[in-house]
C-alpha cells in the first residue's frame, strides 16, 4: 500500500526549509535544489508541490507572515483583561520581531520586503498581509482611544515597527532602545487621548 502524504504539512515543511535558507543566505540562498536537500525531500517532491520558485517563495511568505500573524493574535487571547491600550502595544511589539528569538524571522521577513520592492506579485502579498494587520490595529486603536484616526495611527505603528526591525538588524538601534522607542509613541498616543 502506497504510503500517504500530508500535502500541507510537506509544504510547510519546504516553507521552514526555504525560510532557514533564506536567513543564512539571503533570498537568493533558496534553490529548488537546497530547499529540496533542507526539506529532505525529493526535488520532485518541491515540484509537486509548487509549480515553480516564485510559488514557493510566496508560500513561505504567506507561511512566515501566518507565523507573526498568529503570535500576534495569540497576544489577544493570552491577555483579555488587558487594556485595549496595552494590547496595542503587545501586538506591534510581535509585529515588530525585535526579541532575539525572533531575530531569524525578521531577517527573513526583511528580505522577502526587499525581493518585494522589484517583484509585483511579492508586492501584492506583502500589501495584502499589511492590509490584514492594519485592519486588527485600527480595531485595537478605536476601542482604546476612539478620538483618535484608528486607521492612520495604525499605518504609523506599522511603519514604525517595520522601521525598529531594520534599525535593529543592522545595528543600528538595540532592542531595549528600540522598545524604548515603541513604548514612547505608545505612551503618547494615549496621553493625548
Amino acid at each position: 500500500m502506497p504510503k500517504q502524504v500530508d500535502h500541507e504539512e510537506r509544504r510547510r515543511r519546504i516553507a521552514d526549509a526555504v525560510c532557514a535558507l533564506i536567513d543564512a543566505q539571503g533570498l537568493e540562498g533558496a534553490t529548488l535544489r537546497d530547499v529540496a536537500t533542507r526539506a529532505d525531500v525529493s526535488m520532485g517532491a518541491v515540484q509537486r508541490c509548487f509549480r515553480n520558485k516564485e510559488e514557493m517563495l510566496r508560500f513561505a511568505l504567506g507561511h512566515i507572515g501566518a507565523r507573526v500573524t498568529e503570535r500576534a493574535r495569540g497576544r489577544l487571547v493570552a491577555g483579555p483583561a488587558q487594556s485595549a491600550a496595552s494590547t496595542v502595544g503587545h501586538v506591534v511589539g510581535e509585529v515588530a520581531l525585535l526579541r532575539e528569538e525572533h531575530r531569524a524571522e525578521a531577517r527573513i521577513w526583511l528580505a522577502f520586503l526587499a525581493a518585494a520592492a522589484v517583484n509585483p506579485a511579492l508586492a501584492a502579498d506583502l500589501r495584502a498581509g499589511y492590509t490584514d494587520l492594519e485592519g486588527l490595529l485600527a480595531r485595537l486603536v478605536a476601542e482604546a482611544a476612539p478620538a483618535l484616526d484608528p486607521r492612520r495611527e495604525a499605518r504609523t505603528l506599522l511603519a514604525l515597527a517595520d522601521g525598529l526591525t531594520g534599525h535593529v538588524l543592522i545595528g543600528h538601534r538595540t532592542t531595549a532602545e528600540a522598545e524604548e522607542l515603541l513604548h514612547a509613541h505608545l505612551a503618547g498616543l494615549w496621553r493625548e487621548h
